[in-house]
C-alpha cells in the first residue's frame, strides 16, 4: 500500500485513464494524423475492437447498462442520498456504483440530486469518470440526461431554458430549432453531459396523448422530420449524442407508457405514412441513437410484446427495413409498460435479444446485470451479440470525443453556460413561437396606457426544471417590467368554487385579466374560472401554458394566444407578444378540433393570426 502522499490524485487518474483511453482508440500523434479519413476510421475500428476484446465477461455487460445514481458527488454524497443509493443500488456512491458494475452510461435526474448547479454537475461527471478511467478497462462513461427543453427539462437556471418541441414547431424554422440544439448541446457538453435524450420524433396526431403532446414538433410529419433532422445537427455539431425517440412512434396513444402499456392500431400503411418518416430522416441525418418505446404495435409484431422487446420491430424494421446500425436504448426500464408482461429479470435480456444496446434504469440494477450475465454464461445470449452491442457503444463514444476529452473544467462552464448570448437567443427564438390564435376586434396588443390594470390568475404547475416561475408570478412580473400595475392570484390547476369567487371579486376595477390555462378538460373547474370572469365584462385574454388545445375549451375571451410551455422564457415572450413589444408568429403544428364535435377543426395546422 503506498504511502498517503504518493497516492494518485483524481487529476492523475484522470490523465492517465484519459490517456491510455484516447491512445487505445485514436493512436499516437504523428503521421496517423495525418492520413485519410477513411483509414483513419478503419484504425479506430480497429483499436476499438481490441478494447472489447480486453474486456471481461462482466466488464462488457456492464458496458450495456446506463443507471441512475442518487447525489451530487461521485464520492461525497450528502447523507440521504447515499442511504437511497445503499437502498436502491447496493453501493454508498457513484464512484462506487460505476466501480462494481462497469458502467457504460449514468443518467441525471433533477430529482435524483444529480443536478445543482453547472458547477456541481461538471464536478459529479468528472468524478464519474474518473471511477470509469480506474478501472480495469479504462472506458469513459455516457452521461446522459432528458433535456428536451419545454416541459421535460433536468438542467434548469442558470443554464439557457429554451423553447420546447412544439413551440419549435410553431416557429417553423429548421434554422432555430439547430440553433437551440447547438447551444442546449454546447451547454451540457461543457458540464460533462454527452447525450441527450432530445429530439423527439414522435408525430402527434392525438390531442388527448397524455405523454407526448408538446414534446413533439407537431402532427406533420414531414414538419417534424425537418426539425428532428435540424437538432440531430445542432446536438451532435456541438458534441452531444442525439437520441431520437420513441421508435416506432408515441404519437397516437391514449395511455402513457409510464403507467400502462398503449396499443397503437395503425395499419402497416399509417405508420409508413405517419409514425415512420422522422425515424427515416433521423437515421439519414446519422443519429448517434434511438430509443425504443414501451407500446405494442401490432401491425408490426403481432406477438402482444411492448417494442422495446420485440425482435420484428428493432431488428427487423428498424435495422433491417430501416437500415439503421447506431445505438439502440430502451426507454427507462422502470416504466410499467415495459414491466406488464415479463419479470424485471427477464426484460433486459429480451430487450438485448431483440436488438437493443443500452438498457436505461432498470428497477433493479443488480437483478438486471445478473440476469444478462447469466444469460450469456447459460448460451442464451451469445458473447457475439453482447459484443455487438458494446462496439456500437465504443463508437458512440469514440464519435462523440469521449475517449480523447472524457472530462470538463470550470473554464468551460463559465465560458458556455448559460451566457448572455445564450440567453439573449432563447429570448429571440421563443418570440418567434407565441402563437395568436384570437383577437376579436384587434383588442391585442395591450397598452398601458390604456389596460395598465391587469389581473393575473390560472394555473401553477411546478417548473419543469425546478427553477424558473410560477407561472402567474412569472407573466406579472414580465408585465410589470413593461409598464402594467399587475395584480397575481393563482387559482391553480383546479380551482376551488371559493378560488374562483375570490378572482372574480378581485376582478373589479381591473382593465384586462389574464389567465393562464393549463391542459383544459370537458369537466375542468379551469372553463368555469374562465367564462365567470368573461362575465364579469372584465376583457379576458387566455394563455395556453401547456396543450395549444385549451383554445377548444374556454369561452368568452377576447383573445387567446398558445405559449406551449411554462417556462419562463417562453412566458415572458408571450407578455411581450401581448403588449405589442414583439409580433405574433407563431403558426400552429397541431390541428386544433371542436371540444363538443372532433370532426369539425376549429383551427387548422399552419393558423396563426398577426398584428396588423
Amino acid at each position: 500500500m503506498p504511502h498517503p502522499a504518493h497516492a494518485p490524485t483524481r487529476r492523475t487518474l484522470l490523465a492517465v485513464g484519459a490517456a491510455a483511453a484516447a491512445a487505445a482508440v485514436t493512436g499516437a500523434a504523428g503521421p496517423a494524423a495525418q492520413a485519410a479519413p477513411a483509414a483513419q476510421g478503419a484504425r479506430t475500428e480497429e483499436r476499438l475492437r481490441r478494447i472489447v476484446g480486453r474486456m471481461s465477461l462482466e466488464e462488457k455487460v456492464g458496458q450495456v447498462f446506463v443507471s441512475r445514481v442518487y447525489g451530487h458527488s461521485a464520492t461525497d454524497p450528502d447523507q440521504g442520498d447515499a442511504d437511497a443509493n445503499l437502498r436502491e443500488l447496493g453501493v454508498r456512491t457513484a464512484a462506487e456504483l460505476v466501480g462494481r458494475y462497469h458502467l457504460g452510461g449514468i443518467i441525471y435526474f433533477a430529482w435524483a440530486h444529480n443536478t445543482r448547479d453547472p458547477h456541481q454537475i461538471a464536478e459529479l461527471s468528472n468524478g464519474i469518470q474518473a471511477a470509469a478511467l480506474a478501472s480495469g478497462t479504462p472506458v469513459p462513461v455516457l452521461i446522459s440526461t432528458d433535456q428536451e427543453h419545454g416541459i421535460v427539462c433536468r438542467i434548469g437556471e442558470p443554464a439557457t431554458l429554451l423553447p420546447g418541441a412544439m413551440a419549435l414547431g410553431a416557429d417553423g424554422s429548421p434554422a432555430d430549432a439547430r440553433k437551440a440544439a447547438r447551444i442546449a448541446g454546447a451547454e451540457l457538453a461543457a458540464m460533462g453531459v454527452r447525450q441527450d435524450y432530445a429530439p423527439v420524433a414522435d408525430v402527434n396526431v392525438n390531442p388527448g396523448n397524455p405523454v407526448i403532446g408538446v414534446r413533439s414538433f407537431g402532427s406533420d410529419p414531414d414538419a417534424v422530420s425537418a426539425l428532428v433532422t435540424a437538432q440531430i445537427r445542432g446536438y451532435q455539431g456541438a458534441g452531444v449524442a442525439a437520441t431520437a425517440k420513441h421508435f416506432p412512434g408515441h404519437g397516437d396513444t391514449a395511455v402513457d407508457s409510464h403507467y400502462g402499456l398503449p396499443v397503437i392500431t395503425h395499419t402497416r400503411e399509417q405508420w409508413s405514412a405517419l409514425d415512420a418518416p422522422p425515424f427515416r430522416a433521423a437515421i439519414a441525418a446519422g443519429i448517434d441513437a434511438i430509443m425504443t418505446a414501451h407500446l405494442v404495435v401490432p401491425a408490426l409484431d403481432p406477438s402482444g410484446d411492448p417494442a422495446t422487446l420485440s425482435h420484428p420491430i428493432l431488428t427487423g424494421v428498424l435495422r433491417g427495413e430501416l437500415g439503421y446500425d447506431g445505438v439502440v436504448v430502451t426507454d427507462a426500464l422502470d416504466m410499467q409498460g415495459v414491466r406488464t408482461k415479463y419479470g424485471d429479470e427477464r426484460v433486459p435480456v429480451l430487450a438485448l435479444k431483440a436488438g437493443v444496446d443500452q438498457l436505461l434504469n432498470p428497477p433493479k440494477l443488480d437483478v438486471a446485470w445478473n440476469a444478462v450475465l447469466k444469460a450469456v454464461r447459460d448460451g442464451e445470449l451469445t458473447e457475439q451479440r453482447l459484443d455487438e452491442s458494446v462496439l456500437r457503444i465504443l463508437r458512440l463514444k469514440a464519435r462523440r470525443g469521449l475517449f480523447a476529452e472524457p472530462c470538463t473544467t470550470r473554464e468551460a462552464v463559465d465560458g458556455v453556460v448559460g451566457t448572455a448570448r445564450h440567453l439573449a437567443e432563447a429570448d429571440r427564438i421563443a418570440e418567434r413561437t407565441t402563437t395568436l390564435l384570437v383577437n376579436e376586434d384587434g383588442f391585442l396588443p395591450l397598452s398601458p396606457a390604456s389596460h395598465g390594470r391587469v389581473l393575473v390568475v390560472g394555473a401553477d404547475p411546478a417548473s419543469p426544471s425546478g427553477t424558473t416561475g410560477p407561472p402567474t408570478t412569472t407573466l406579472g412580473t414580465a408585465l410589470r417590467e413593461l409598464g402594467f400595475a399587475p395584480t397575481v392570484l393563482s387559482t391553480g390547476i383546479t380551482p376551488t368554487a371559493a378560488r374562483i369567487e375570490e378572482a372574480v371579486a378581485a376582478a373589479a376595477g381591473q382593465d384586462v385579466i389574464v389567465v393562464g390555462t393549463y391542459n383544459v378538460s370537458a369537466t375542468s373547474p379551469q372553463r368555469t374560472l374562465v367564462a365567470r370572469l368573461a362575465a364579469t365584462g372584465v376583457p379576458v385574454v387566455t394563455v395556453a401554458i401547456r396543450n395549444p388545445y385549451d383554445v377548444a375549451r374556454t369561452t368568452g375571451q377576447r383573445a387567446a394566444l398558445a405559449a406551449y410551455s411554462w417556462t419562463d422564457v417562453e412566458l415572458r415572450a408571450a407578455v411581450r407578444v401581448l403588449a405589442g413589444r414583439a409580433k405574433p408568429r407563431g403558426r400552429l403544428p397541431v390541428p386544433v378540433r371542436s371540444a363538443e364535435d372532433p370532426a369539425v377543426t376549429l383551427f387548422p395546422v399552419g393558423f396563426g393570426l398577426s398584428y396588423a
